[in-house]
Parts: structure tokens; C-alpha cells; sequence
């Protein structure tokens, strides 16, 4: 199976299709998930700092025997580490518990904090050779021109939620049009709203003889956009990477979009509550 790529703003070729980390903190669980994902014939991995797996995901790639450079690996920085002096520790512990000499792509995590300095520390890496790309997570439209301009190295990557009941549309559109890739967290909302049951969703994967979760994915490939499924499970890993032998028309994506509710499942990032909460600990670090 080739999972087709897209490439970043600086050449670099990345798989539109990976397997996602998120919540899977449990070592031997995570190695055996990444294993098993690599077996599957995914090539693109995600994790992040704040996920406490990466030890977990270099290992099961370590002990994969598929060569480095046919791994596309993601991590992220998280905001207990944004400023210059610590994002260039925080870079090096991702590393390290990767064992890998270099990290294909680089995000911070969140838009909070001191992100300028922080941002200094990747593009630092990025032009030593450390980290293959830079980009974000989580950064709003007016945020990420924001880094953009003030910035030598631009941003390949803004890593947003995006899924069926909150579309994105206009931040998607603004994104891509700024020659910034968009890749997808949250592809199936968590199953909130009963997403594998929506009566208009399974409609479509009978049509094409797909599950919803299909349908869902491959909504979001024909954006254009990247997305990272999760699973724990060996038929469900199967099922989500075997998405590229349909298509869906043009009146079917158009039907998708009624189902977008303009409505964050999870957390508005510029709610002062939710950046306390994420961002308050971290703080305490910080000072």
C-alpha cells in the first residue's frame, strides 16, 4: 500500500496519512500500538512531549527494522518548555527519548507563553540539521501570520482540531492558502454527538461500502488535509489506513458540511479558562 504525501513549504515530503499517539501514556501499550500501526504500513507517527510515549515510539521503531528514512515522525513541544533555554532542553529530551538523530517535524503544542522564544529554538534546530521541519499546533489564523511574519523559518504546519461537527473551514482555507499544511487531531471527535452512528454519515459509507470512520478520513483527505487516527486495535488500524480506493463526490462533501456545528468538541483555545488550565501549571515551572 503507498500512502500518498504532500509536501511541506520547504521541500519536504510528508505522508497524509499517520497514526496518532493521543492518550496512550501506558509504555508497553504505546510500543505494541506503534508496532503494530508500522506493520500495518503506516509510515508517519505522531506523538508529542506531553503525551509521555515517545520513549514508547522510538523503541517499537528501533526495533521495526523498516529503515529510519521510510519513518516520518512528529513530536511537540510542550508549553512547560517555551522559552529559548528550555526549548532547546525540551528539543534535546525529545530526541533522546526518541533515540532517533533527527525529528521530521517539530510543533509547539500550544499558542501560549513565550512562543517567540521558543520558536527561536526550532528554527535553530531545523537549521542544524536536528528537526527535518517546524510548525504549530493550535494556533488561531491571526497567531500563526503572526509567527509568520516575524519569522526567518515559516511554519509548514498548524495541527488543528477538525472533524465532522466543527469543519474549519475558514481557518483550513486561510492556512492552505498560506502554503501551510493543516493536519487534522480529533479526526472523529472523540465519538461525541454519537459520531459513528450519524444517520447522514453511515447513508454515505453504505453507498461506498465503508464504515463512518472511513468516511470521516477520507472526507478530510480530499481537503487536502493531514489526519492521524488513533487506535489500540489491530482491525481498526487496518480499517483507517485502507481509504484510498474510494472517492467521494462532490455532492457527498457537500452534504458533510451540514453536519458542522461551528463548535469546538473539546475546548476554545482563547477561553482564559482553558489557557489557565493548560497553561497554568506550566507557568509554575516556568518562573
Amino acid at each position: 500500500m503507498t500512502i500518498p504525501t504532500i509536501t511541506l513549504n520547504n521541500g519536504v515530503p510528508m505522508p497524509q496519512l499517520g497514526f496518532g499517539v493521543f492518550q496512550v501514556p501506558d509504555y508497553d501499550q504505546a510500543k505494541q500500538a506503534v508496532a503494530d500501526a508500522l506493520k500495518a504500513g503506516y509510515r508517519m507517527i505522531d506523538t508529542a512531549a506531553a503525551y509521555n510515549n515517545e520513549e514508547a515510539v522510538g523503541a517499537a521503531i528501533k526495533e521495526s527494522g523498516i529503515p529510519r528514512e521510510e519513518i516520518f515522525v512528529t513530536s511537540k513541544l510542550w508549553v512547560s518548555d517555551f522559552t529559548y533555554e528550555r526549548a532547546q532542553k525540551g528539543i534535546a529530551t525529545s530526541l533522546e527519548k526518541l533515540g532517533l538523530d533527527y525529528i521530521d517535524l517539530y510543533l509547539l503544542h500550544q499558542p501560549y507563553g513565550d512562543t517567540y522564544g521558543a520558536w527561536k529554538a526550532l528554527t535553530e534546530a531545523y537549521q542544524a540539521g536536528k528537526i527535518r521541519a517546524i510548525g504549530v499546533s493550535n494556533f488561531y489564523h491571526d497567531q500563526l501570520k503572526n509567527l509568520e511574519l516575524m519569522s526567518s523559518v515559516k511554519p509548514v504546519m498548524n495541527q488543528i482540531e477538525v472533524n465532522p461537527w466543527y469543519q474549519e473551514d475558514g481557518d483550513v482555507a486561510f492556512t492552505q492558502g498560506e502554503d501551510i499544511a493543516v493536519t487534522a487531531w480529533a479526526p472523529f471527535a472523540e465519538g461525541k454527538g454519537d459520531l459513528f452512528n450519524n444517520p447522514l454519515l453511515k447513508e454515505i459509507g453504505e453507498r461506498h461500502g465503508t464504515s463512518v470512520g472511513q468516511v470521516v478520513l477520507r472526507w478530510l483527505l480530499q481537503r487536502g488535509i493531514v489526519v492521524i487516527p488513533k487506535s489500540v486495535h489491530q482491525e481498526r488500524m487496518a480499517e483507517n489506513i485502507a481509504v484510498f480506493d474510494f472517492t467521494l463526490t462532490d455532492a457527498e462533501m457537500t452534504e458533510i458540511k451540514s453536519l458542522d456545528t461551528g463548535v469546538s468538541q473539546f475546548f476554545d483555545h482563547r477561553d482564559p479558562v482553558t489557557i489557565e488550565q493548560i497553561f497554568g501549571t506550566s507557568l509554575k515551572q516556568l518562573r
